[in-house]
């Protein structure tokens, strides 16, 4: 490495694990690593992490990179897991476990947020949990100075700022679609207007990595902190979305399908319109029951995955068996969290092979109907780029692309939400300038054309008319 090659670190601080990617000036990754972490459910409905977890996790993470890399470092960007929450002092210490967006204890508080809203409202969201705190923690929330995101949190500890950028504080369910704080909705909810901290641009410097996190982390102290966004505007960027109709599929736990826009999207019930962490804005698709129903499924019929891949696609697909993938509940595009799922149709001549085939058809037509949605609100989608784990098999990537009717690309970019926070680190100290993020873009190559595969389109069909004749019985239990 030369002496005077910069590099940039992007931190993605996720649900399950915190992965980093460093860059060079050219936008390469030149390094990346992660760690693996759970969070607790203390009782059922419950999503909770204690956020020396995830400092661990960055130290554990920080430690497999090259010690030169790490060096070379010139600026620090952040993405961050969207919707959840850490109540802390003036401090930055967290004051009791970070509240996840999986997490539904404030399902009955939802009243709060009577329909229409500008955006969809989980009760895994910042607003919702907070006033489940506010309910039910009163002495949490009287010590309380900061409510922060998981990303903004972290920063916090870096020894940057106390802020928020605006595409994270639009999935909060406490702001307006620009990001903006609704304080007339704070005030009417009875939450602190001090915990909600000032907005910054994703991109702008917000702060500076202080002595302590940089002995920790093997890192040249001072270095500029970006504010940085969430994880799916930080995978948008890092991807190499940038023009109007640019559409990505990631897929993980769960999936989102996003489509960016220059300007504000049109409202289409169960889509999100939030803040792209560029500035412009996305549409997003986002649907709870990927990677978690495909594991469940493999679970409940004794696979291991090699062989839920290979027996379900050499498996003939039943004309009348479906599966419902909806194990916990769905956002878009039904905004159902009472939603469940299971096996319908089956035969005495289904194998173990047709099960898991209706399990890989039954989560692709899920996020079907989230595509759907967004060409109902007036966007022809023909294209995905693919990013996720979850998308390597190239019959699973030939399924989504007959089941969405898309042409997929597949991206040369493993890290996209750490590679995107990467960039707003670049971006921060000066590096690059907005202009410069098209020529940054990683390269894609097709993987997977569309076959307009009638039959499968007929499953489809009986899917959605499978689901409309069951959520009224969901719901009544």
């Amino acid at each position: 490495m030369s002496p005077s090659s910069a590099r940039f670190l992007g931190i993605d601080l996720g649900t399950g694990s915190l992965k980093l990617a460093v860059v060079d000036e050219r936008g390469v990754e030149r390094a990346a690593a992660s760690a693996a972490y759970g969070f607790e459910t203390p009782q059922p409905g419950w999503a909770e992490i204690a956020v020396e977890r995830w400092w661990d996790a960055l130290r554990e993470a920080a430690a497999q990179l090259p010690a030169d890399e790490r060096a070379a470092v010139r600026a620090i960007g952040l993405s961050g897991q969207m919707h959840g929450v850490v109540l802390t002092d003036t401090a930055g210490q967290a004051l009791r476990p970070a509240l996840l967006w999986p997490d539904t204890r404030a399902l009955a508080l939802l009243d709060a947020w009577p329909q229409p809203q500008p955006n969809p409202v989980s009760p895994g969201m910042a607003g919702p949990l907070l006033r489940w705190v506010a309910r039910h923690e009163p002495a949490v929330a009287a010590a309380a100075r900061y409510a922060l995101q998981p990303k903004d949190w972290l920063r916090v500890a870096l020894g940057g700022a106390a802020l928020a950028d605006p595409s994270d504080a639009c999935a909060t369910a406490l702001a307006a679609p620009d990001g903006e704080w609704d304080h007339a909705l704070i005030a009417r909810l009875g939450l602190p207007p001090h915990w909600f901290v000032p907005l910054a641009p994703s991109f702008g410097q917000a702060g500076a990595l202080s002595i302590e996190a940089a002995e920790a982390l093997g890192l040249p102290p001072g270095i500029a902190i970006a504010t940085g966004a969430g994880d799916t505007p930080c995978a948008a960027l890092g991807s190499g979305l940038a023009d109007d109709g640019d559409a990505l599929l990631t897929t993980g736990s769960g999936g989102q399908i996003v489509v960016t826009s220059r300007g504000e999207p049109v409202a289409v019930r169960g889509l999100h319109r939030y803040r792209a962490a560029t500035g412009h804005w996305y549409t997003m698709a986002a649907m709870q029951n990927v990677g978690v129903a495909l594991e469940a499924a493999r679970g409940w019929l004794s696979y291991d995955w090699r062989g839920a891949y290979d027996d379900a696609f050499a498996a003939e697909p039943s004309a009348t068996l479906a599966f419902l993938p909806y194990l916990s509940g769905e956002r878009s595009p039904w905004l159902d969290p009472a939603a469940r799922g299971g096996w319908l149709g089956a035969g005495l001549g289904d194998t173990r092979g047709t099960l898991m085939r209706a399990a890989f058809e039954g989560v692709a037509f899920a996020l079907r109907a989230g595509l759907d949605a967004i060409r109902a609100g007036g966007v022809d989608v023909t294209t995905l780029k693919l990013a996720g784990g979850g998308s390597v098999d190239p019959r699973w990537r030939q399924l989504l692309a007959d089941a969405l009717d898309v042409e997929l690309y597949a991206l040369d970019c493993p890290n996209a939400a750490a590679r995107g926070a990467a960039l707003l680190g670049g971006l921060a100290c000066g590096h690059w300038r907005s202009g410069d993020l098209a020529a940054l873009a990683p390269a894609s190559s097709p993987v997977a054309l569309p076959s307009r595969d009638a039959a499968l389109a007929r499953r489809y069909t009986r899917f959605i008319d499978l689901y409309g004749r069951v959520r009224s019985w969901f719901a009544a239990a």
